[in-house]
């Protein structure tokens, strides 16, 4: 989870997130690196005496500052195409869950057993609980989801009223839950922990306490809950 001292990404605990920070750090570096190389230019033409500042044309130079942003753009679009195409990869899940917006909590149904399924309200921060490392301020929540690591997962989000947006950034994902609509999100957890996300679409006076709460475990840990819950 994040906290006050973090200034970039939360580690990743899935392949979709460790391809978009994989992404980004590389996307950046490039932006820098043009930034750079633009600002040392202009230093360079307004400080040398020698420059000819009043060259009106040069086919060479012409011809190098329209390729060499076509090769930028490039070079930003081959890895940004591999991740979309990892992020919406259909393949087959192991497991389906289902979540369900409400103003303003969530729902989740398992849908391989039926039996398993319940609401998920934000837990009230009192003094004595924020005081505790175990409990994350408008983070905590009275039923977490319990997911299996190294397994491949389908979460389908959907809206009971109006919009909202199940968010966990440790995973990379985000995606609208929408009335009337299904929305498909494929990942897999790559090691155990408690993940925090929120719902990042204004939905109402309580938007901000809608916490999501994720529980990664092993597999044989998860169907242990599994028998506890059915």
């Amino acid at each position: 989870m994040p906290t006050w001292h973090m200034v970039s990404f939360q580690d990743s605990a899935s392949p979709s997130m460790e391809q978009l920070i994989s992404f980004h750090d590389s996307t950046m570096s490039i932006l820098i690196t043009v930034i750079l190389t633009v600002l040392m230019t202009m230093i360079f033409i307004s400080s040398c005496k020698l420059t000819d500042r009043f060259l009106l044309q040069q086919q060479n130079i012409e011809l190098i500052w329209t390729v060499a942003p076509v090769l930028v753009i490039v070079f930003i679009a081959m890895p940004s195409v591999q991740v979309l195409y990892l992020l919406d990869d259909p393949s087959s899940p192991n497991l389906t869950i289902k979540t369900i917006g409400h103003q303003w909590y969530w729902s989740y149904q398992y849908s391989d057993f039926p039996a398993i399924q319940f609401d998920s309200y934000m837990t009230p921060s009192t003094p004595l609980t924020q005081a505790t490392l175990a409990s994350a301020r408008l983070l905590e929540a009275d039923n977490s989801i319990s997911l299996p690591t190294l397994t491949q997962i389908r979460l389908v989000a959907t809206g009971a009223d109006v919009i909202h947006a199940w968010s966990m950034p440790a995973f990379g994902l985000k995606a609208d839950a929408i009335p009337g609509r299904l929305n498909q999100l494929m990942f897999s957890i790559t090691r155990p922990g408690i993940f925090y996300g929120q719902c990042s679409e204004i939905c109402g006076s309580n938007h901000s306490f809608m916490p999501i709460k994720v529980e990664a475990m092993p597999m044989k840990n998860f169907l242990n809950w599994i028998e506890v819950c059915a």
